[in-house]
């Protein structure tokens, strides 16, 4: 019996058979590998994906403001200058519009956001016309003059949207809100085609009524929120202008 315990003794402080540090060692480089592709899958997540979650977790839980709070919205995120890349074209675009809608005197008639299909400057119905007619007012002829400056510059198709309020019109000259709001839309892209010579290539007008509202159409406030003309530097992709394009 003492021979045979210390033949266990002796085979126990040999330590286990068959090459345990390959294991060990194998084991460490995979956990190596797992680290270092990770690393590299964050290294390639946009910076603008990121601060859009951190936004959209930090609005839907307002807890930046003393405590949880849900609420209900379509829109949990509302779209700014700080959810894409600011080395980006359209960034830019947004710093020069911005600027340019602050200096005017009522900044409550313009606006710039970003929005799915690109970015967009939005202006009153006032800031461009008279009540119920469709020709440019001539102080407005200043800044869109500044604006066809800027989408010359650019490399963006842009689209002209005209909208109204529900409010029915019925003149000889606008049967409905469709033709004020499509003329509308029409006569800021023929300035931008004429005095701003932009190719028509870029451009495009469109008019929706009363039937793309940003606010209910049930106050005086609203409603003047609905009669605008949107300006849209669509972010599907950038087009050299071409000369050869007739108006």
């Amino acid at each position: 019996m003492k021979r045979l315990s210390q033949k266990n003794s002796t085979k126990e402080d040999q330590g286990p058979e068959g090459g345990g540090w390959e294991i060990v060692y194998s084991g460490f480089a995979m956990i190596l590998l797992c680290f270092f592709i990770m690393l590299s899958s964050f290294s390639s997540i946009e910076q603008t994906k990121v601060m859009r979650f951190v936004k959209s977790f930090v609005d839907s839980v307002s807890i930046l403001s003393g405590g949880i709070k849900l609420g209900n919205g379509n829109i949990v995120l509302p779209t700014s200058a700080d959810i894409v890349d600011p080395d980006s074209g359209l960034a830019h675009l947004y710093q020069e519009l911005k600027t340019l809608s602050e200096k005017r005197s009522g900044e409550h008639d313009i606006s710039v956001a970003y929005s799915s299909e690109g970015l967009v400057m939005r202006f009153s119905d006032h800031a461009l016309f008279d009540v119920g007619v469709a020709d440019i007012s001539p102080k407005a002829a200043v800044l869109l003059r500044k604006v066809g400056a800027i989408i010359a510059d650019s490399r963006y198709e842009v689209r002209v949207e005209g909208h109204t309020d529900d409010a029915p019109i019925k003149t000889s000259r606008y049967p409905s809100n469709w033709e004020l709001s499509t003329a509308r839309a029409v006569n800021v892209l023929r300035y931008f085609v004429d005095t701003c010579g932009i190719s028509s290539g870029r451009l495009s007008a469109e008019g929706f009524g009363e039937y793309h509202p940003i606010a209910p159409n049930d106050n005086a406030a609203n409603r003047a929120q609905n009669r605008r003309v949107e300006i849209i530097f669509l972010n599907t992709g950038s087009k050299q202008p071409s000369p050869e394009a007739a108006p």
